[in-house]
């Protein structure tokens, strides 16, 4: 199995063995929860094998996100419906990441982190935040439908390697991390291109890793499931970046094909849905 095979298999499987079953009040379901995962990825593309993961899904949001737009019908509605659920009235996503790191706080953070690291490379200021402390979270009755669950990240170069730190508030074990773990490897993958070094270790934290109730089933066959499947590579291309922010759609089948010919993943595990 590759690197993040072997450690997500491991994860599901201490979730459903050693996970504090509890209900969510929000979501009105029971879960299983592990405070406090970790992964840390230094070997090839991250993308699952055990199953089938949407790879185009990913590569459209990373470049929306790079684009920094709150507008889904900009660009990632084209590839995907998934963001509709999260639209407000006014055909907006407040929240969406790309626009936090771009808009917010009266800063571009993404623009900034490329020209800082760029000058000096050394530096241990790159930090991305995702949160707004003055709209999300602790029960403030006003939030809107998106709530950002990757909520910053570090970016450091070291041994001519960029490498990410990603932390996570919540993720849903069995749909979101194998997709947000694929996303952070993109992003990581196209700003190393951009700064002229290579991809180093991607740690990915989560505070609070879940299984919910409705997908138990589905996370026992996962562990069940092997994949002798070798290492995925994905090398980016310093042009990425500019052209992520231009909103270039070509670019997705372009990286989607660079992917998709090295990736030959189990089926697909039935049945599962989102809880919202």
């Amino acid at each position: 199995m590759t690197q993040f095979d072997e450690q997500y298999k491991s994860a599901i499987l201490k979730i459903l063995n050693e996970g504090f079953e509890e209900y969510n009040e929000r979501t009105g379901h029971y879960t299983k929860i592990i405070p406090g995962l970790t992964f840390e990825l230094d070997n090839g593309f991250p993308l699952l094998t055990l199953r089938k993961i949407p790879l185009k899904i990913c590569i459209a949001e990373q470049i929306w996100f790079i684009m920094g737009s709150k507008y889904p019908d900009d660009f990632v509605n084209k590839f995907t419906k998934i963001w509709e659920d999260f639209t407000e009235d006014d055909g907006t996503i407040p929240a969406a990441y790309g626009y936090r790191w771009r808009h917010s706080f009266d800063r571009d953070q993404l623009g900034l982190l490329v020209k800082h690291l760029t000058e000096q490379p050394g530096s241990r200021h790159g930090v991305i935040v995702t949160w707004d402390p003055r709209e999300d979270g602790l029960g403030n009755p006003n939030t809107k439908k998106n709530v950002p669950c990757p909520y910053t990240f570090t970016a450091n170069i070291i041994g001519n390697k960029l490498h990410i730190h990603n932390v996570v508030r919540s993720n849903d074990m069995m749909l979101g991390c194998p997709h947000d773990v694929a996303g952070a490897a993109l992003l990581q993958v196209i700003l190393a291109a951009k700064l002229g070094v290579q991809p180093g270790k991607l740690t990915y934290t989560i505070s609070n890793a879940h299984i919910y109730d409705i997908h138990y089933k589905q996370a026992w066959e996962v562990v069940e499931r092997s994949n002798e499947h070798p290492t995925i590579h994905l090398h980016g291309q310093p042009d990425y970046f500019d052209r992520a922010e231009k909103g270039d759609e070509t670019l997705v089948q372009e990286i989607f094909d660079k992917i998709d010919k090295q990736y030959k993943p189990q089926g697909p595990v039935k049945g599962m849905k989102i809880v919202f």
